[in-house]
Parts: C-alpha cells; structure tokens; sequence
C-alpha cells in the first residue's frame, strides 16, 4: 500500500455524506469542458454552491458543474497535499485521473 493510499479515509456516513472528520478533494468537470479541483468537507453541499454560482470564482461562469472524480482523506493536511498535486498536473494526467480519456 503506497503512502497516499494509506492516508486515504473511505469511511462514508449512512446517508452517504461524509463521515464527520472527511476530507475531500475532488474535481469537477464544468460546462467548458475545463477540469476544476478543489477541498471540501460537504461534497454534496459544494457542488451545490458551484451550480448555484456560490462556489469558486473560477466555477461561476462555468455552470453547470459535473464531479468527474474525488477523493476522502482522513486529515484536511492530507487532503489539502492531495489537492495542491491533482493541480499540478497536466491536462493529459488530469483526464486518466477522472477517466475522461477512456470517453
């Protein structure tokens, strides 16, 4: 088991939103096609904010916004790396991540 997956938390409430304590990265596909990532503890509620022009700057004129892909992580340093790497990559890397370039 690698060290990222080894901090990964895939603990999920009852009503399959994170368990108190998650972290999640996650990334979003928007309406131009571009790929978005970001942190959250609520996935459910910030996609929300994304759609409803409430989330991230970047997002706002971007809707509607789809999650293509995302992560739980059991401290928000571990997720917050996490995040900061997913950015760091390429396009290219990007889409194998989300599986987008399997479409």
């Amino acid at each position: 088991m690698s060290e990222r997956d080894s901090r990964r938390d895939s603990a999920v409430g009852p009503d399959s939103r994170p368990a108190s304590g998650s972290h999640i990265v996650y990334v979003l596909e928007c309406a131009d096609n571009s790929l978005y990532t970001g942190y959250t503890t609520d996935l459910e509620r910030r996609i929300g904010e994304h759609n409803a022009g409430d989330g991230a700057k970047y997002t706002r004129g971007r809707t509607p916004v789809e999650l293509r892909h995302h992560e739980r992580y059991e401290t928000r340093s571990a997720a917050l790396s996490r995040e900061y790497e997913i950015k760091q990559l390429s396009r290219a890397q990007k889409e194998r991540l989300v599986g987008l370039d399997d479409e």
